[in-house]
Order: structure tokens, then C-alpha cells, then sequence
């Protein structure tokens, strides 16, 4: 399997597929901040290709899609919040994310689509184009016939909506291992 996407596909902040920022800002590498690790060990004999990278939106994780996807017999798709974060359009973000499910498609690769997660930084502000674009996400489920993951669902905190819980949270914008955990546990399901 492989995983295209952003911060949260890659394992931020406490783990990075590249390992460029652990040398750069010496920092050990946990494998645990990673919702594939999870997902694995859940599912032994499962292995994931991580092809996250910190702070993308869906039109760079796009110029990705090839690499990630070849060989690959599932591709899980994930992104958004970087597009939000930096205040660019739903719509765009939407269009970009079905551009790659169609294109991974076309590579003959089973895609599934995940859920844009809670942002505890940008609440409550952004907390209205994160709801506008996981509806365009199971949009796109439904269109593409594709399932998506609940990423939100699984991580958003029954008590305070539309945030994290301080315990799944590493620093407001990215899970902590507790998070990665109930990602790779609890949102992602063999297909």
C-alpha cells in the first residue's frame, strides 16, 4: 500500500519519510507518529509506502501521485489542511483531490480519500472550510465510488467539536502518537 499526502500522512512532528528535518533540526525520528505504523501493526503483514511531506497542499501532493502510486496496489489519498491553512479555496482544494483520485485510477490503483482532521490552532475559524471540505471529500467517495476515511470523525472531540483532544494532539495542528494510534487503529480499515 502507499500513502500520498501531507503533514499527517508523513507523521508530523514526529516523523518524517524523507528524515530530511530530523538531520536538519536533530531530532530522533519516532516510527510511532506515523498512522501507517499503526495501521500495520493492527494488520500484520501490511506495509505502507509513506510518501507524506510536510506543509504540501493538494495541487503539490498532485505532482506526486506517479511515484507514490507505482507498484502500488491501494493508495490512500490525504490532504487539505495545508490548503486551508493557507487560506486558498475549497473548491480548488476539492477539484485537486478528485483530479488525483481519477488520475490514481487511471493508473489501475484502488484509492481511497481521507478526511481532512480537526485543526485545534485555526478553531474556530477554519473550522468552516474544514466542514465544507470533508463534505466535498465524501462527495467525491460518492462520485468515484471510493471509500474515505474518518479522519475527522475518529480524531474530532466530542466535546469540544471541531478540535482535537489535548491527548491526541502533538501541537495543535498535527496528532500526537496517541492520535496516530487511533488514526491507524480506529479510521483505517483494510480494504
Amino acid at each position: 500500500m502507499a500513502a500520498l499526502g501531507d503533514d499527517v500522512t508523513a507523521g508530523s512532528p514526529g516523523y518524517d519519510p524523507s528524515h530530511v528535518n530530523a538531520k536538519l533540526l536533530g531530532f530522533t525520528e519516532n516510527v510511532q507518529s506515523q498512522w501507517e505504523y499503526w495501521a500495520a501493526q493492527k494488520s500484520p503483514g501490511l506495509t505502507f509506502r509513506n510518501c507524506g511531506v510536510y506543509g504540501e497542499r493538494t495541487d503539490q501532493i498532485a505532482k506526486r501521485l506517479d511515484a507514490c502510486a507505482a507498484d502500488a496496489q491501494v493508495l490512500v489519498v490525504e490532504g487539505g489542511l495545508e490548503d486551508v491553512e493557507q487560506g486558498r479555496p475549497v473548491a480548488e482544494a476539492a477539484r485537486n483531490l478528485q483530479a488525483l483520485v481519477v488520475r490514481a485510477q487511471r493508473l489501475g490503483v484502488r484509492v481511497e480519500l481521507a478526511e481532512v482532521i480537526p485543526w485545534n490552532n485555526g478553531w474556530p475559524q477554519a473550522a468552516p472550510a474544514i466542514v465544507a471540505l470533508n463534505r466535498a471529500i465524501h462527495a467525491i467517495g460518492r462520485d468515484e465510488h471510493i471509500r474515505v476515511l474518518p479522519f475527522h470523525a475518529v480524531l474530532d472531540d466530542p466535546m469540544r467539536p471541531g478540535r482535537m483532544k489535548d491527548a491526541w494532539t502533538a501541537d495543535g495542528d498535527n496528532p500526537s502518537v496517541a492520535g496516530y494510534e487511533r488514526l491507524g487503529e480506529l479510521a483505517f480499515r483494510l480494504p
